[in-house]
């Protein structure tokens, strides 16, 4: 009896036993239910409803509400602004019919001493008065005059009254970049870059780079300038106040200090004298040996022609003293400038000379010496340009310039502070450019 009382203890507990390790596994199966339970009701809560349900909530109910067209009309304007513009060969009355300025008002301003200065291509601006009894009456006209003077005329009773001020100029820096396709000046209007800031681009580049001959399709540059404003309205452009060029692979940069451009160095990017006498053309005939369009043989050319039209201005290549102005046989009128010592240039065929060229006249670099023409030994427009050194005429395209002066050492300090400005922005716009690229 014993024995058997001991094996039935131990059968109760191992039951116990197997009760104590049941409890988890159940009370994990009852969790596991509930989560699966939780989930199934909310995705049964997001279940989308029937589309009639949809339709039934979107629905719009119409609500009537009284408007009396009498209060919801504007009232008509009792006046209006206008503007155009004076074309070649246009007349007053055409302008001002445009303008729908009245008769009567337009017979008063042709009496107006200051409509003088009203040259073609100027944009013009009016208010003029409407409604059935003041048509046409004019308010006040405006517009820009030579010399940034800004004209208006006023209604003061029943008659005009004019006045003419300072104009309010705005200038605002434009940076903007573009590759070369074609030519310069093809790159420029594609970009929107004004004529004008394309000539001082040649120019402040024109003896690192020949624009006649070197120039290739690809070939890219970036340029700060300033951009005058007035009333809203771009009204020229100013300085170029930075710019690069890359040429070829090679890269070069200016920036404007003291009414000069140098490179970041200090180096002065213009040479004494210049390598062309004319801003932007093309070579027509170059130096040495040719056969001579009137003469029918061959003969040295001493020098380089320049085709452009009648009338083109031609500049000094440098500082110098006019030693010669007048006409001198095939070379037709003809400006002769002593830059040194040695060096001298020649402008033939000319048209007509500079204003104050004479002999004895000093010139700057720049300085318009006179314009194109066709005088003497010439079968069309052209420039003749001679380079000589001590008497012996040297190719214009090739002998190598004197450089400029260098920025000043002790200005130095004041020119690293803005060229660290200006290449700043410049900087700014070449990375934005690698960026479009990659």
């Amino acid at each position: 009896m014993g024995v058997d009382v001991r094996r039935e203890d131990v059968r109760r507990e191992d039951v116990r036993g197997d009760d104590r390790q049941g409890v988890p596994l159940r009370r994990a199966a009852l969790l596991a239910v509930f989560a699966l339970s939780s989930a199934l009701a909310a995705v049964a809560t997001i279940v989308p409803s029937t589309d009639a349900e949809l339709l039934l909530a979107k629905v719009a109910v119409p609500e009537p509400v009284a408007i009396r067209l009498d209060e919801a009309l504007l009232p008509a304007p009792s006046t209006f602004v206008r503007e155009d513009r004076l074309q070649r060969g246009d007349t007053y009355q055409g302008l001002f019919a445009r303008l729908a300025i009245g008769e009567s008002d337009a017979q008063l301003l042709l009496r107006q001493r200051s409509l003088r200065s009203l040259r073609p291509g100027t944009i013009v601006t009016a208010e003029v008065r409407s409604g059935k009894d003041h048509e046409g009456e004019l308010v006040w006209l405006g517009f820009l005059a030579a010399r940034d003077v800004s004209v208006r005329i006023e209604r003061v009773g029943q008659g005009l009254v004019a006045s003419e001020q300072r104009a309010q100029i705005v200038t605002r820096s434009v940076l903007k970049s573009a590759v070369i396709r074609s030519s310069l000046f093809a790159a420029s209007d594609a970009a929107g870059i004004p004529d004008a800031v394309a000539i001082q681009l040649a120019d402040v580049f024109g003896s690192d780079i020949d624009f006649h001959r070197e120039l290739r399709q690809g070939d890219r540059f970036s340029v700060l300038y300033e951009m005058h404003w007035v009333d809203g309205r771009p009204l020229r452009a100013g300085q170029v106040l930075a710019a690069e060029f890359t040429n070829q692979g090679r890269r070069y940069r200016a920036l404007r200090y003291a009414d000069n451009y140098y490179a970041a160095d200090g180096r002065n990017m213009r040479k004494a004298l210049l390598r062309s006498p004319l801003e932007l053309t093309r070579v027509s005939s170059g130096f040495g040996m040719r056969m001579h369009p009137l003469h029918k043989a061959w003969r040295v050319h001493q020098g380089v022609d320049y085709a452009a039209p009648a009338g083109t201005r031609v500049r000094a290549v440098g500082d110098g003293i006019v030693e010669f102005a007048g006409r001198h046989g095939g070379y037709g009128n003809l400006v002769i400038i002593r830059h040194d010592s040695r060096v001298a240039t020649f402008y033939a065929h000319l048209k007509a000379f500079g204003r104050g060229i004479r002999a004895s006249t000093r010139v700057a670099q720049g300085d318009t010496v006179g314009l194109v023409g066709q005088t003497g030994w010439a079968t069309g427009p052209h420039l003749h340009y001679e380079f000589r050194v001590a008497g012996a005429a040297r190719n214009p395209l090739s002998v190598p310039l004197p450089a400029g002066t260098p920025v000043a050492r002790h200005d130095m300090d004041a020119f690293r502070a803005r060229a660290q400005g200006l290449g700043a922005q410049l900087d700014l716009l070449a990375n934005s450019q690698v960026a479009a690229l990659e």
